[in-house]
């Protein structure tokens, strides 16, 4: 039953203590298979290495723009990316490799403890591998844990299918669709939303640490169990 007030209208819970959440800033979050660096320049290099070879076109079908053609153009997307004043972007690097992909704390409401991982992109390489899934995990900490957000959110094109299957699996729950959101590279764009609030967090958390944990896999890296078995059992 709802609270209500003295109109008899249904209002939201007390949030006890309630202040805006410090805004995110580039930090460095270190895991076991993958550290999330600030986006610099200087890692331009090994970003177009990892994402704009020939073979990699299909990975940019959902963003923006298209993949940059030469190590200049690069350069300028990431310093243009490190420019926006409204999100923080994190190169992913896995352990004992180079920069492989990039992910972004963007549409910051710190008022309200709202926050967004998105632009993620990975190198094929990085892919259906731990460290993908701890990066996500290393945003979502930090969001909740260390930060102390209330509500973190994936969206993507709603018929960017991996995405939403990636969604699923990390714990998201799905909360509807805005058609006609955006017009992307001249394309009508219908967007997805899925979440996860502070109240869902230390289940999903659970979850994410159990099949991270090295016992989850066996000696030729295969896992034990799913995690889209783990994130279920936590709804």
């Amino acid at each position: 039953m709802p609270q209500l007030n003295d109109f008899g209208q249904g209002v939201g819970d007390v949030v006890p203590g309630w202040a805006p959440r410090p805004r995110p800033e580039p930090v460095l979050l270190e895991g076991r298979y993958v550290a999330l660096h600030p986006l610099a320049v200087h890692q331009a290099a090994d970003l177009f290495v990892a994402l704009c070879g020939r073979e990699d076109r299909a990975l940019w079908t959902y963003r923006t723009t298209g993949p940059p053609h030469d190590l200049d153009g690069m350069r300028a997307l990431v310093a243009d990316t490190v420019a926006l004043s409204d999100a923080v972007t994190f190169t992913l690097v896995p352990a004992g490799g180079a920069a492989s992909g990039v992910a972004s704390l963007m549409r910051l409401d710190p008022t309200a403890g709202v926050l967004e991982v998105g632009a993620v992109l990975f190198a094929r390489s990085l892919q259906r591998t731990r460290a993908a899934t701890e990066a996500i995990h290393l945003l979502m900490r930090h969001a909740f844990d260390e930060l102390g957000y209330r509500r973190f959110e994936w969206k993507c094109d709603a018929l960017n299918e991996p995405s939403r299957r990636a969604a699923y699996r990390l714990g998201f729950r799905y909360e509807g669709r805005f058609r006609n959101h955006l017009v992307t590279k001249g394309r009508n764009r219908d967007t997805d939303w899925f979440a996860v609030t502070d109240q869902e967090w230390p289940d999903v958390r659970m979850a994410h640490e159990r099949w991270l944990d090295p016992t989850n896999f066996d000696a030729t890296g295969r896992q034990r169990v799913a995690l889209s078995t783990l994130t279920r059992r936590s709804e």
